[in-house]
């Protein structure tokens, strides 16, 4: 585990073991939302275990198959204000 709240791409590939070239491709496809600093592209902590949480059991090269981190959260919401309003 990392005392930082941010990775760079390539560290992030690192800490979930994801390749280098399919991290670079899901920010390409804006399925990770990150931080620009010029050329250098950081990545929170707390959106990647969003977004690995989002894509259990999905093919992260098929973008059709991968859904944005924050879409876990909107899910959950979703799913908590069904529940609260008796629609479930």
């Amino acid at each position: 585990m990392t005392d930082k709240i941010g990775l760079t791409i390539e560290e992030a590939a690192d800490y979930t073991g994801i390749g280098r070239n399919t991290m670079r491709k899901l920010v390409e496809w804006e399925k990770i939302p990150v931080l620009r600093i010029g050329r250098r592209y950081i990545i929170r902590i707390d959106v990647i275990h969003k977004f690995m949480e989002a894509n259990q059991g999905a093919d992260l090269l098929v973008r059709e198959q991968v859904h944005a981190a924050n879409e876990a959260q909107n899910n959950t919401e979703l799913f908590i204000c069904r529940f609260m309003c008796g629609l479930l």
